[in-house]
Formats: structure tokens, C-alpha cells, sequence
């Protein structure tokens, strides 16, 4: 418990100072971070070959890494010792207070807090009887003037001594000076007692706040920074209100409540509640990529801890019985129960978004330029889990690209449709090479897991079709403006309904629209999306089952002539999709074949969405 005079010559200048300076090792860090990660990282891997370079970029992720680690534990550092500044501003101010009234009423306090006060004096000097509030001087409440009471001379007030009614009244003996005494001393008392219990609260959070030697930050290191991060949530309590972040707000409401922080108060945020900055829409790219890395990287340590902990996989079946059958493992299923399946699949996607961080710089096996630097626009384990990866910063992107997948789309298999993306970036980037394109993988969305049960119903699309929308908006708010990039929506099977939803429902932030394999958008005409049918385009394999199987479930109703092999054979309200004629839009050649080829590196499938991102219309090859 601190004294009363330990309070009063606290500077608290002396926290903020300490805090700007871990403050600016938080920067540095991630500056660092930035730098290794751009202007070291990405040389080494887009111009250097062979196992010595593949180490070489080895050791600069981990020095990254370690740089990440460095900045997300020096701003804990920070927002904990300007919160304990801030804290102790109130206690210290009364203290403050309650000393210069006892200086002003040339009271003495003591060092125990007590407070010693004189007699009262009248203006010749001699003792004066107590004036009862309104009554004359000399006069009582009771009864006809008294004396000044036996007793009344100074003495020693000390906090928790009973209060009189009446300034005067009671024990006092009518010295008015004894009940101010009390007060004072009970408010020195209160304000002392006050930091005392702040610098509890404090003190073990910031004791915690260190970190081993060595130079690998290790999976046990990120899960204590993880818990690091709860104490100091809870140790800082209202400095930083978690209810300010915006919740349900538009991306412009959740840019303008960003832009109103100061660089403090964004850095606290950010680092105190990195998930929920990851994920407002609107935000720069860079805010949201630096935050989610962070909750990728401890989201990992604490899932593989748990995996670990469980065990290698039991078989899932073991013979039993006489004579033996095969029956599930109990040892399977206890491993089962402690979700042994979830965090495997979780890991898996993990590290296919971790694999793509790791991969700025990496050429094509054909010696295309390296892949650009990765943002992280999105992360969570919640459900199946999402992510949203983007290829160059869609900020300053001349072209942007959002890819929305379709069913059986979650984390566990991030890899694949985030490499879609990779291999779009490299065919716009080889149509445009003077300007800079972004291409995201977003898989934001729950999607259909089940293409028998699930596919067919459009709840899933309609669900989903405001947070899509609310991610194009923040991709538009982040950039500028709506002209300032070509934006391009390309959706793949269930995805495109999910589209369909999302720009009949609302006002797409998009300029075209690039669908492939699509069951039905709920739409009958191209016309009816916001784009309008010239900036619609459809990609359908001769034999891709999905837009025939969707047709009748997802597609949308138009009046005109239903054709049977070139034929007429009905005329009135009839179901189409986008590789309809009917449907009116682009119908692009392709010379891939199933579901999921329209992806290939080198076919005209891929060459003709990246002419669509890269707004070469007159390249695109249609199917006529």
C-alpha cells in the first residue's frame, strides 16, 4: 500500500514516458517486420534458387515472426502502463485536492494521514461559539445561546471517524474544524487506498509481460502472449472500451470511427483487440493484415497445443468379439470427442494461409514474376472457419479481383481456392503488367457443406449476401472511392448464387461480374444483377454437371422461349442460368473441362477471366 506522500510526488509523466518508449519499439518492430518481409524476403525468393536460398528465406520468416511477436508484446507493454497512468490520475488528483483544502485551513496532516486541526478563532483572536447553519451567531438549535462547549479546542481527525449532522455538533465540543478534519482525512484515505488497489491490479500483469531468451518464438510463447493479452484486457478495464469498436455499422461508419482515433488510440485498439480490428470492413489493408497475423499466429500455437495434448489418432475401427467383427475404437471416439478432427482440419487451413504468407516473392514454375506481398483481410475458427487473403494491397490496386467459392468452401480447404487466386493474379498481372492488381480469396461466408442436402437451398446465398456486400463496400472504402480501382466479383458454383443474391439484393461494389460453373443466381436476365448484363460474364464446361443439376433449384424465372437443342418447344415463364442464351450474358469460351478446371494455368478459361480483371474486353474469347 503506497503513503499518502508517495501518491502525491508520483509522476505520471514518468508512465507516459516509459509508454511512448515502448511504444516506439512496438513501431520499429513492426516496421521491421514490413521491411524484412518486402524488401528482404520477397528479393531473396523471386531471384535466388536452391537449398541455401530456401534456408536464407527460412530464417527471415522466423525473424519476422519474432519481429510480429516483438511488436503485439511491446504494445501490451504500452496500453498497460499509459492505462495505469491514466488510472491514477483520479486518486492522485483528490489527494491533491484534499491536501491544498488542508494547507488553505492550516490544518496539519500527519504521516499516517491523520489530520490534526486547531480551535476555532474568532477574528479578535478568542474563542467564538459555532454557528449552526442559519441560525444567529450564539444561538442553538435547542435552546437559548450557549457558551462555547467544554472541549472545543483543536485535536486529531482520522479517516472512519463518524461525520456530525451539523458542522460542530456532537463529539466535536463545536469545533466546525473537526468535521472538516474528517473529511479531509477520509478522502486522503480514499484516494490512497484507491491506488493501492490500482497498482495491485497492475502489478502482476506487467511482471508477466517478458519474454524468455532466445531468438524462436515458440508455440508456448505465443499462447502465454495470447494470455498476456486477457490480463492486460482485464487490468486496463474502461481505458479501452471493447464496446466502442463498431459492431453491425457500415465500412464508412467503421472508416470515419477509425480515422477519428489518434495513432495511440489505434495502436491500443490493435493491439489489445486484434480480432476485431481484423475484421471491420473498411479499414486499411495494412491494419487489418498486421492484426489477423497476429491472431493466425497465436489462433495456431493454441490449436496445435490442444492437438498435441490429444495424441496421435487411434485406429477407428479394432476387431472385437467372438468371432471378432469390426467395431468403432473406444479410444477413437474418446480422441473424437476431444475434437481431434476439428483441430486437424483447423490446422490444416492454417497453414495453407500461413504457406501463402510465406510465398511473397515465389515465381511461377514457368518463370513468372514472384507472386506479391500477402494481406491477411480476414480470420477466424468460428464454424468451419474463414479467411480472406489477398494477392498485392487492394488499396492501391489498380485492378482488384474478390473470388467467392462455392460449396464445401471453409477453412480446411483454404489451400485450393486460395491458389485459384494466385494463378488469376499471375494471368492478369502477365495482361497488365504496367499496372498493379490485387486478387482475393474470400471465403467470408457459410457455405453449403453438403452438395446434396445444402446446394439447393437459397437460404445460404441470401444469409450470406450482407456480409459479402459489406466486404466489397469496405474494399471500396479502403480504396477511395468507387473509381478508384476495376473491381471484378468472380464467384465458382454456389458462390455465384451467393452473388446473385448480393447484387439483386443490393447495390453491388463492383464493375463486372465473372461466374463459373454456376447452378443459378435467382436471377432470370443479366440485367436483373447490378452490374448489368455487358458486365456479366459465364464460364460453363461442355461437361460440368453443376449448372444443369442447380437449374431447376437456383435458377431464376424470365418470360421468353425455352429451346430444346436450338428448337423453340415452349414459350412463357421459364427457368435459365448464366450459360443460358437466354440468360443474356457473356458466355466466354473454355477449354477446360469438369467443375474445377477453369483455373488451369495456360488454358483460355483463365486467360479469359484475367482479360475481364484487367478490363481487356476486347480480349475475351466468347463462345458463339
Amino acid at each position: 500500500m503506497p503513503t499518502w506522500r508517495q501518491l502525491r510526488d508520483l509522476k505520471l509523466s514518468a508512465y507516459r514516458d516509459a509508454a511512448d518508449g515502448w511504444r516506439k519499439v512496438s513501431h520499429r518492430a513492426d516496421t521491421a517486420r514490413l521491411r524484412v518481409d518486402r524488401e528482404m524476403t520477397i528479393p531473396v525468393r523471386s531471384t535466388q534458387k536452391g537449398e541455401t536460398a530456401t534456408k536464407a528465406a527460412g530464417e527471415l520468416d522466423r525473424l519476422s515472426r519474432n519481429y510480429q511477436y516483438t511488436q503485439s508484446e511491446c504494445g501490451l507493454i504500452r496500453t498497460t502502463l499509459e492505462s495505469l497512468a491514466a488510472d491514477l490520475e483520479t486518486p492522485q488528483r483528490t489527494l491533491k485536492q484534499a491536501l491544498e483544502e488542508a494547507e488553505t485551513l492550516t490544518f496539519t496532516v500527519n504521516e499516517d494521514g491523520s489530520v490534526t486541526y486547531p480551535p476555532p478563532v474568532s477574528k479578535d483572536g478568542t474563542a467564538t461559539p459555532v454557528v449552526y447553519g442559519p441560525y444567529a451567531p450564539g444561538k442553538s438549535p435547542v435552546g437559548p445561546s450557549v457558551p462555547f462547549a467544554p472541549g472545543a479546542g483543536g485535536g486529531t481527525a482520522r479517516a472512519g471517524a463518524p461525520v456530525p449532522y451539523l458542522p460542530g455538533m456532537g463529539e466535536g465540543g463545536g469545533n466546525p474544524n473537526k468535521a472538516r478534519a474528517e473529511d479531509i482525512a477520509e478522502r486522503i484515505a480514499s484516494a490512497v487506498r484507491t491506488a493501492g488497489e490500482i497498482d495491485a491490479r497492475y502489478a502482476p500483469v506487467l511482471r508477466k509481460l517478458k519474454a524468455p531468451a532466445g531468438l524462436e518464438v515458440t508455440d508456448v510463447m505465443l499462447v502465454d502472449a495470447a494470455v498476456d493479452m486477457q490480463a492486460v484486457r482485464r487490468a486496463v478495464g474502461g481505458f479501452l472500451d471493447k464496446k466502442s469498436i463498431p459492431h453491425g455499422k457500415s465500412p464508412a461508419q467503421n472508416r470515419k470511427w477509425w480515422d477519428g482515433l489518434s495513432t495511440d488510440q489505434r495502436d491500443e485498439y490493435a493491439t489489445l483487440y486484434p480480432a476485431e480490428i481484423g475484421a471491420l470492413d473498411g479499414l486499411p489493408s495494412e491494419v487489418r493484415d498486421t492484426s489477423n497475423r497476429m491472431v493466425l499466429a497465436e489462433t495456431h500455437a493454441q490449436v496445435s497445443q490442444q492437438y498435441e495434448r490429444l495424441g496421435p489418432e487411434p485406429p477407428h475401427y479394432v476387431q472385437a468379439g467372438n468371432p471378432p467383427t469390426a467395431v468403432v475404437n473406444p479410444a477413437w471416439r474418446q480422441w473424437q470427442a476431444g475434437g481431434g478432427e476439428r483441430l486437424r482440419s483447423q490446422l490444416k487451413g492454417m497453414d495453407a494461409v500461413q504457406a501463402r504468407l510465406d510465398a511473397s516473392g515465389v515465381p511461377g514454375e514457368n518463370g513468372e514474376s514472384g507472386l506479391p506481398q500477402a494481406y491477411l483481410l480476414g480470420f477466424d475458427t468460428h464454424g468451419d472457419g474463414h479467411t480472406i487473403i489477398a494477392n498485392g494491397n487492394p488499396d492501391t490496386a489498380d485492378n482488384t479481383a474478390v473470388y467467392v467459392p462455392g460449396t464445401g468452401s471453409k477453412l480446411e480447404n483454404a489451400g485450393g481456392d486460395i491458389k485459384r487466386m494466385t494463378e488469376t493474379w499471375r494471368e492478369a498481372d502477365a495482361q497488365a503488367p504496367g499496372e498493379s492488381t490485387s486478387t482475393i480469396t474470400w471465403i467470408g461466408y457459410d457455405a453449403p457443406q453438403n452438395i446434396l442436402t445444402d446446394s439447393p437451398r437459397a437460404s445460404y446465398a441470401y444469409d450470406s449476401a450482407p456480409t459479402l456486400n459489406n466486404f466489397l463496400d469496405g474494399v471500396q472504402t479502403a480504396q477511395g472511392g468507387a473509381d478508384a480501382s476495376h473491381t471484378t466479383v468472380i464467384a465458382h458454383s454456389y458462390g455465384t448464387t451467393l452473388v446473385g443474391a448480393a447484387a439483386k439484393e443490393h447495390h453491388i461494389a463492383a464493375d463486372d461480374i465473372v461466374v463459373a460453373g454456376s447452378p443459378g443466381m435467382l436471377v432470370g436476365d443479366a440485367s436483373d444483377l447490378d452490374v448489368g448484363s455487358k458486365h456479366v460474364w459465364s464460364e460453363a464446361a461442355s461437361d460440368d454437371p453443376v449448372p444443369y443439376i442447380g437449374k431447376p433449384f437456383l435458377g431464376g424465372e424470365k418470360w421468353g422461349v425455352e429451346y430444346y437443342h436450338g428448337v423453340p418447344v415452349n414459350a412463357g415463364y421459364i427457368t435459365t442460368i448464366p450459360s443460358d442464351e437466354a440468360f443474356g450474358a457473356h458466355r466466354m469460351d473454355v477449354d477446360t473441362s469438369g467443375h474445377s478446371g477453369y483455373w488451369d494455368r495456360g488454358s483460355l478459361s483463365l486467360a479469359n477471366q484475367g482479360a475481364v480483371v484487367v478490363g481487356n474486353y476486347g480480349d475475351v474469347k466468347e463462345d458463339k
